[in-house]
Formats: structure tokens, sequence, C-alpha cells
């Protein structure tokens, strides 16, 4: 494993800082950015982009989030410490670690095998062990629900019911709805058992939720 040495320290810094001036207002998830150690995320020969605010891609035909994105996701969730909540994706493990920062009843579920058991050595090696689940994210956890919280790192094509399903009443949804090129962040608020509220945000560009209540099996 890596080390994180004052020089990486000092590139987080710089990253916050240009996340601050980008609109990111949450102290608490600048301050999360500011411990995760993305370079940790990143094959050895590529780390020098690890404190770039770009997406970058980790294999299997995916990426590791944007931090701008992984940041203006987590603010729009709103997490308590006290919260449970669910990420859908857990890809290379970042935005993952950036949440058990800000509680530690993180449950995350990845659809692709190799991404999964790539993530959850590091996440052990870098003592984050989250709730690490492998299977069709789409459907989420019926078995470990309610959630707090659900964050989706996909476009999906529509709203997921299942995900639906499973937030507490009070709870939030972010998520990326579109097409498979762009798609409109939005944030579902359960109001009452029947009803939700959402809220349509900025336009980003995701790799597909694939899965049954998303763009299906590739």
């Amino acid at each position: 494993m890596h080390t994180d040495t004052y020089r990486h320290r000092g590139m987080r810094r710089t990253l916050v800082e240009e996340l601050r001036r980008k609109g990111i207002r949450d102290e608490r998830v600048l301050t999360a950015i500011g411990v995760v150690p993305r370079h940790l995320f990143f094959d050895a020969a590529f780390q020098p982009h690890a404190y770039q605010d770009k997406a970058f891609p980790i294999g299997e035909g995916q990426t590791i989030s944007q931090p701008y994105t992984v940041a203006y996701q987590t603010e729009l969730l709103q997490v308590r410490p006290t919260d449970r909540v669910l990420e859908i994706g857990t890809g290379s493990g970042y935005q993952c670690s950036v949440l058990l920062e800000l509680t530690p009843h993180v449950f995350s579920i990845e659809y692709n095998q190799v991404l999964f058991e790539r993530t959850a050595r590091r996440l052990m090696a870098m003592q984050r062990p989250p709730h690490l689940f492998c299977g069709d994210g789409s459907l989420g956890l019926p078995q470990h629900a309610p959630f707090d919280k659900i964050l989706v790192t996909a476009g999906s094509p529509t709203l997921p019911r299942p995900l639906l399903r499973q937030l507490r009443v009070g709870g939030a949804l972010v998520i990326p709805v579109g097409d498979e090129t762009t798609q409109r962040m939005m944030r579902v608020v359960r109001e009452s058992e029947e009803e939700f509220s959402r809220q349509e945000l900025e336009e980003f560009r995701f790799v597909p939720l694939l899965g049954q209540a998303g763009w299906g099996k590739q």
C-alpha cells in the first residue's frame, strides 16, 4: 500500500480550495475530501492525476468520479453522523470512503465482480471496511432497508422503484437520471409512505446503471 505524504496532503488542500471556488459549501464534505487519500485509489502509474478535478478510468469500463461530482452528490445527500447510507455503485471505493468520513453506517453494492473484489481488498487494506456487497444495485439491499440516504453513482433511465421503497420516510435519494449520454441530478425526498418530492438540478455524465431497474444487463 502506498503512503500518504505531506505532498499528497498539500495537493488535497489545493483540491479542496478548488472545490470551494466551484461552489461546494458544506464544510463537513470539504473536510472529508481533504482527509481521504484519493491517490490510493489509482494504480501507481496514474497517481499524478489523482488530485486533478477530473474523472479517470479504473478498468472494467468504469471510472473514479470527478472530485467535484463526489462533493456535489455528497453535499446534496446531507449526511448526518447517525444516518444509514446506501451507495449504489462502489466502483473504486473513493466515494464510499468520503461517505465513511460522515457516518460509519455505509452499505455499498457493486455490480461488477472484478471491481468488487479489487475494491474490497483496497478498503480492507486502508482499514475502511464498509458493508460491501456484490449484486444488482438497481434493486438496492431490501434485507438491510430502510435507509436514511441513498446515493446512486451511475446514470439511470428512471427513478428505480425498489430504491424509493427502501427509503425511510424523511429520507433522501440522490441519483442522476437521463439517457445513456447525459443525466440530470435529482434529489428525491420521501415525504410519507406514498408521497415523494423531487428536485431537478445540474446535468452530469455518468456510466450507466446496470441491472433490472436500470439499463438491464450488459
